[in-house]
């Protein structure tokens, strides 16, 4: 990780660990910074405070890098994986193949974490398809020629040359890169460039970035991907897209990422969010294997709460519900939290809402409810059970996923949990 005092591209690096604040001196936030920051400490992913000394910004569950106008913030990830392993949870949660490198290499986070994967990750997926060979289309063309090749343009021809022939004008069909797959990744490339954690990767990206075509000024790359069809003959650019989209949109992907308002050379990524998607494909992969299914929590079956002034905003809703038919409904509510939990007592914040969630969903005789959490040192489970003076009110399991393993291996606790209740266990 850098030094505060590190300079890159003419800004001063300021670093911080995800929960950790950093202090900026007075005049190192503009009044344009700010209006950058304001989503981001509405939406709860940054905090920032006026001091005395200047202001003091503290990152909450983001990663990343974010480029204002002096300093740029690198924010490292509390709890370390290995470049290699990140990028195979990154595109699980995004449900996109992980990117094979022809040659042998070694996937390494740097200074940035995980967003510093992401330009690799595009760099690898690009470099594939020019392998492969970039997709090419007819496009119509109006030229000047000495032959006749194509179709003659007799209006051209007789109001521009009076009818010589010295010089013809045809339309015709030419083969051109300029396919709106090409141009997403060109312009990528290009925006990738100063993300880059070392200046190797820099270089990669940047001789890869001539081989693609870039979008016309007026041409929005944003405006492309909204637009993006895939089909058989362009499929095997929906990987490279992907990237594409984490590095344009300052994030990009719909839930996942702090994709909105950020500049340019900026890229976080919100690992609450990310750890959320995670759980919520693995639950639903061992539902199915089960006999279960996932259900969405809409405001139908959401725990609601009112009085005499009205409904509450905020439901209660588990980020995940799975349904078992065993012989009747049977629900197993899942939360997943982003927090270290090895070895620590669950908060009495978490307990009050997994109780909550056992109480709206689940039946006298299964009154369960899970807490699936990263576990960077392996996989972990423990049962906590809730008890009353005149009762037994819940039991919530507690399992860390070994974030050392590919996906598919690392959902094995859940598994067995969603294994065991759907045989009617809990």
């Amino acid at each position: 990780m850098p030094s505060s005092g590190e300079r890159r591209f003419g800004l001063r690096d300021v670093a911080l660990d995800e929960h950790q604040s950093a202090q900026l001196d007075p005049d190192e936030l503009t009044e344009a910074d700010r209006r950058v920051l304001a989503p981001l400490v509405e939406g709860n992913r940054l905090r920032l405070r006026r001091t005395p000394a200047g202001w003091t910004v503290k990152a909450r569950s983001t990663v990343g890098i974010l480029r204002l106008e002096r300093v740029r913030l690198i924010i490292a990830p509390k709890m370390t994986i290995s470049g290699a392993r990140l990028i195979s949870w990154l595109c699980y949660a995004q449900d996109v193949p992980v990117p094979h490198d022809r040659t042998p290499r070694t996937w390494l986070t740097g200074k940035a974490g995980y967003a510093s994967v992401v330009p690799h990750a595009l760099l690898t997926e690009c470099r594939a398809l020019l392998d492969e060979g970039l997709r090419r289309e007819y496009v119509r063309t109006e030229q000047e020629q000495p032959v006749l090749r194509g179709q003659l343009d007799l209006r051209a021809q007789l109001s521009r040359r009076y009818g010589a022939v010295d010089r013809l004008h045809v339309r015709t069909f030419e083969r051109h890169l300029d396919t709106w797959e090409n141009l997403i990744c060109g312009a990528a490339l290009h925006a990738a460039i100063p993300l880059a954690s070392d200046a190797e990767l820099a270089r990669a990206l940047r001789d890869l970035a001539e081989h693609f075509p870039r979008p016309r000024p007026e041409v929005k790359a944003s405006g492309l991907m909204a637009r993006a069809r895939y089909t058989r003959l362009n499929s095997r650019y929906r990987a490279a897209h992907t990237w594409a989209r984490l590095v344009l949109g300052g994030g990009g992907v719909t839930d996942l990422l702090t994709d909105r308002g950020l500049p340019s050379k900026s890229l976080l990524l919100g690992m609450d969010l990310l750890w959320e998607r995670v759980v919520r494909r693995m639950a639903a992969g061992a539902a199915a294997e089960f006999g279960g299914r996932r259900v969405d929590v809409t405001d139908g079956r959401a725990i609601r709460t009112s009085d005499e002034h009205g409904p509450y905003r905020q439901p209660f809703k588990p980020d995940v519900l799975l349904r078992f038919e065993s012989p009747t409904a049977r629900y197993l509510p899942i939360d997943a939290k982003y927090i270290g939990y090895d070895g620590k007592h669950i908060s009495a914040e978490n307990r009050h809402q997994l109780l909550t969630y056992i109480a709206g969903y689940t039946t006298s005789d299964a009154p369960l409810a899970a807490i699936v959490h990263p576990g960077p040192e392996g996989a972990t489970s423990r049962t906590v059970r809730v008890d009353g003076p005149h009762a037994h009110l819940g039991t919530i399991k507690v399992l860390g996923i070994d974030t050392r393993l590919a996906p598919e291996q690392a959902a094995q606790p859940l598994r067995d949990l969603v294994a065991e209740f759907a045989a009617g266990g809990g």
